[in-house]
């Protein structure tokens, strides 16, 4: 029951089967949640259910990432539009190492222990799985009546593209994957999003079909809340493109910051759904926020949690050596590498080196690039002391582009009033 408690508290569950509880009285549980591998990089977005296999782990329970290696080359309709593009099975195998590498910053996967985690990949048996077999075994217990009552079949027949028959079989797969973990694995429980509690139950129904017997819950499901921001937004979505948990495609800074600008409204959920703190340091933290906002402690907790564990100590530290460079304006201390990490964040536009030659003035340079949309604009904000080059402000209209407006030769920091930041590279 500590695992449930738990979920509980951090206001984890949106819905469960009956009987979940006693379930986890009765038994150590082995869980598994499913993972799409249509990218090389999880996201920020699949943290919840990254933490929940975690505390699965922390409460003596085993769990397994099921990576859909199978699955993957079909597509979940759940919560899409339009039909997912179809990837290779080279495509599928690369992200799949990728995605691995990413998993064991979080689960325990040492031999030596009793529930040490578990990595699969569900192309293992549905590709052994023949199609006359399939459609005997599996197929014969779905009704299309039933799976037409899903969600997410039925949002995509009532549109125009309407759902190929390869998606709307992804219902049958997954369900098989949970039947057989559950066969060869004694693997009782799924867990996932809101969106995915048809597909978990006809999983759990499947189980029973395939077990007759009292007709009591053999399998469980537990999914999460979809997780949104105080405005609205779904979680890892705010800017655009989610960050992604590969450290060779989102930087320690880029993750960094992403947490640490975390609205005070969101902040202490945010720590109860992707930290390990317990609900007495949580509580400690609301307090400090409540009192002293702008210090900003729970939003830096958050953040040196989640880099921490992503990037190590060495990534943590480099984010924040540059992110008190930046914030200080102290540009002549950053290195090249920790520039580039910084042009994750504004905008950046390359330019050639032999434009240095040309005499050409600043303010037109600007413009020409599209930092301000006129020449009046760059007038106005020049009057104003609004423009600062490499945390230099600059006050002469007549001031001309050259090699010493660029740190290490070539990197321009471009700031405009207090928010608004550019960075220009010669190449």
């Amino acid at each position: 029951m500590e695992f449930i408690n738990e979920l509980q508290w951090r206001d984890l569950i949106f819905d469960q089967t009956p009987g979940v509880n006693d379930f986890f009285n009765n038994e150590k549980v082995t869980g598994y949640v499913g993972f799409d591998p249509t990218s090389k990089s999880l996201h920020v977005g699949n943290l919840l259910p990254i933490m929940n296999l975690v505390r699965l782990q922390k409460h003596g329970h085993t769990p397994i990432a099921l990576v859909g290696g199978g699955t993957g080359l079909i597509g979940d309709p759940s919560g899409k539009s339009e039909e997912r593009k179809i990837l290779s099975d080279q495509e599928i195998e690369e992200n799949l190492f990728s995605i691995k590498n990413q998993l064991q910053k979080f689960l325990d996967f040492d031999s030596k222990l009793l529930n040490k985690a578990i990595i699969m990949n569900n192309a293992d048996w549905l590709k052994k799985e023949s199609l006359i077999d399939f459609l005997r075994d599996v197929g014969k217990h779905f009704t299309v009546n039933y799976m037409m009552k899903k969600e997410s079949v039925k949002s995509r027949v009532t549109r125009d593209t309407g759902i190929s028959f390869t998606e709307f079989s992804y219902m049958t797969l997954q369900a098989y994957d949970f039947l057989y973990l559950y066969e060869n694995h004694n693997c009782k429980l799924q867990m996932g999003g809101s969106d995915q509690m048809g597909n978990i139950l006809a999983g759990v129904d499947l189980i029973n079909k395939k077990n007759p017997g009292p007709k009591s819950y053999l399998a469980h499901g537990i999914v999460f809340p979809l997780i949104t921001s105080s405005s609205g937004e779904k979680f890892g979505k705010t800017a655009g493109e989610a960050p992604t948990l590969d450290p060779e495609k989102t930087s320690a800074y880029k993750l960094y910051q992403f947490f640490i600008n975390t609205p005070d409204e969101d902040v202490i959920n945010y720590l109860k759904y992707f930290s390990n703190l317990n609900s007495k340091e949580i509580n400690i933290l609301n307090e400090e926020m409540i009192n002293e906002p702008k210090r900003r402690d729970a939003q830096r907790t958050l953040a040196e949690n989640l880099v921490e564990a992503i990037h190590g100590k060495n990534g943590l530290l480099e984010a924040k050596k540059i992110t008190e460079y930046f914030f200080n304006e102290k540009y002549d201390n950053l290195t090249e590498q920790n520039i580039l990490d910084l042009a994750e964040s504004f905008p950046s536009f390359n330019i050639e080196k032999n434009i240095l030659e040309t005499n050409l003035k600043l303010g037109k340079f600007l413009v020409d690039n599209q930092v301000f949309s006129s020449m009046s604009e760059m007038r106005r904000m020049l009057d104003q002391g609004a423009l600062y080059i490499n945390g230099n402000r600059i006050t002469d209209s007549n001031t001309l582009l050259t090699k010493n407006l660029f740190l290490i030769g070539k990197f321009m920091i471009i700031r405009v009033g207090s928010k608004r930041y550019y960075l220009s590279t010669i190449k």
